[in-house]
């Protein structure tokens, strides 16, 4: 049973989450009529080739010691989304000789990115590991300027973008292991937990993976929290191809990690209204048990709390002591 203070801070934390739902929810382009493409999304999703075996190492180029940029491995008609952009923050001159923790952002969380990740990162470096950080598909300068002139939903730009995006950490990673770095390890927050969770399902070449609370799968309460008539029920009626992705690759939990559990944390917001407990808890029973964190938070305060960075790294180092896996796959 709560005690009186764990009651008020789960109403707090779950406040903030639902004033953001209905902030974001004000902010969406509204929905324009159009063919979603879903039947194509369906189709893409079970080709052979939405995850090509097969992964070059990126082409990188500096433009600074910090800034980076690539060429996508799956260009799209876009030219903005063509190009891929980061920042590599190295852990001393004998970076190569350390592991690197690759940090991946939320859907739209520029404030986190470009404030919260650099500390982050340096606090990365700080312990022994260099740190990057990716631009997910579509994101920041990687935003189309006619993006809100397209057909929303899009379920098919959707498949492709997570394509491109697992197609792009794995580039990354393959430079990254041809630089000589010991190790790669994702760690990402919503979105990016389910990108990452998404890509250690297709390649093992990864030291370890952090899902901080991840988007397992499509979620139907959301809509229902939403104040504006119009746009709730804009959203409920997108339930039934929601539920129709739910059964393709993009659910975390239709498939395994290619990596060993024990080099596995799931970190759960109990009072989470964006990326809710019970499909994580699903993620966790369908990966056999990995070690869970399961912490008093909603999806904002997670990201705010003091020290999770710190014990997160903690955990990593002590997974990495253990010793690396093989760079093959």
């Amino acid at each position: 049973m709560l005690s009186k203070n764990q009651v008020v801070i789960a109403s707090l934390v779950k406040f903030v989450d639902w004033s953001t739902i209905q902030v974001s929810a004000m902010l969406r382009p509204p929905l324009n009529g159009r063919s979603p493409q879903l039947e194509e999304a369906l189709q893409f999703l079970k080709r052979p080739d939405f995850v090509p075996v097969e992964n070059q190492p990126a082409r990188i180029t500096f433009e600074d010691r910090l800034h980076f940029s690539f060429p996508t491995p799956h260009p799209c008609v876009f030219e903005e989304n063509n190009v891929v952009h980061g920042r590599f923050y190295r852990c001393g001159e004998r970076w190569q000789d350390r592991p690197v923790i690759v940090l991946l952002h939320g859907r739209d969380d520029f404030i986190g990115y470009r404030c919260r990740y650099p500390l982050i990162a340096r606090r990365c470096n700080f312990v022994g590991f260099n740190a990057a950080t990716l631009v997910a598909p579509y994101h920041f300068q990687r935003r189309p300027r006619q993006f809100r002139k397209l057909s929303r939903p899009d379920y098919l730009l959707f498949a492709e973008a997570t394509s491109q995006a697992i197609a792009e950490i794995r580039s990354l990673t393959g430079w990254l292991l041809e630089q000589g770095c010991p190790g790669v390890v994702l760690w990402g927050s919503s979105m990016g937990g389910w990108l990452a969770g998404l890509t250690v399902c297709r390649d093992s070449r990864f030291a370890a993976a952090v899902l901080a609370k991840p988007a397992v799968r499509s979620n139907p309460s959301m809509a229902k929290l939403i104040l504006r008539p119009g746009i709730r029920e804009s959203l409920q009626r997108l339930r039934p191809s929601d539920e129709m992705l739910d059964l393709t690759a993009v659910n975390l939990t239709s498939a395994q990690p290619l990596i060993p559990k024990e080099r596995i944390l799931l970190i759960e917001g109990i009072h989470d209204l964006f990326a809710p407990r019970k499909p994580i808890e699903e993620l966790w029973e369908a990966w056999d048990r990995p070690e869970i964190w399961r912490l008093p938070h909603g999806h904002i305060s997670l990201s705010l709390m003091p020290g999770l960075t710190c014990r997160v790294l903690g955990w990593l180092a002590a997974q990495l002591d253990k010793g690396l896996p093989s760079s093959d796959g």
